[in-house]
């Protein structure tokens, strides 16, 4: 009985990481953040192989999928450090998000709500000439506390498919030792 209502639950987790890390994929694409696209990529990848493992007691896809997790944890962590700027982190820097192949911006820096976006004409002798340059003001909410709001939910799925992975291999290993114990009766 717990077993399935375990595996249910870790699906159910895996479905809602996978909508979760879908819409915020576009969102990157939007802004050309090209490491934050790279990541996402690989976690769609892995928990749909966590999900397949799920649905065929898999033990190594599923304890690959909660071997991800801590790494999706970890980068998740840096992106909330980075956004609110913490230590020596800057959000100004392009080489963190695009490998320095472009300049970075949040979707959500332009687009977010309430937001006022104004051209500035003539642009500043510094900016380049292949960037139009702006100004914002007037947010209801600040891009980098919406940046942060999707690693954190990120981060609370993430725990919970950890927890639940683990209880899904506990499951699955007590389920294999009492088939093994009841061949040797027989």
């Amino acid at each position: 009985m717990g077993f399935c209502s375990g595996r249910c639950t870790l699906m159910f987790i895996c479905g809602m990481q996978l909508a979760c890390i879908l819409e915020r994929q576009i969102f990157d694409f939007l802004g050309y953040q090209w490491a934050p696209i790279l990541a996402n990529f690989i976690h769609i990848i892995i928990v749909i192989l966590g999900l397949f493992g799920t649905i065929q007691c898999r033990t190594r896809y599923i304890t690959g999928y909660a071997a991800w997790l801590v790494v999706w944890v970890s980068w998740n962590v840096f992106i909330i450090c980075f956004y609110l700027e913490a230590g020596d982190l800057s959000k100004e820097r392009d080489l963190i998000l695009t490998f320095n192949v472009s300049m970075h911006r949040s979707w959500w820096m332009e687009n977010g709500p309430g937001c006022m976006v104004t051209s500035v004409t003539p642009a500043p002798d510094w900016a380049p000439e292949d960037h139009r340059y702006i100004t914002i003001s007037e947010c209801l909410l600040e891009y980098q506390y919406i940046e942060v709001g999707h690693s954190s939910l990120q981060i609370f799925f993430a725990l919970a498919g950890f927890i639940y992975a683990c209880y899904v291999l506990k499951c699955i290993s007590e389920e294999e030792d009492s088939c093994q114990n009841n061949k040797v009766l027989t």
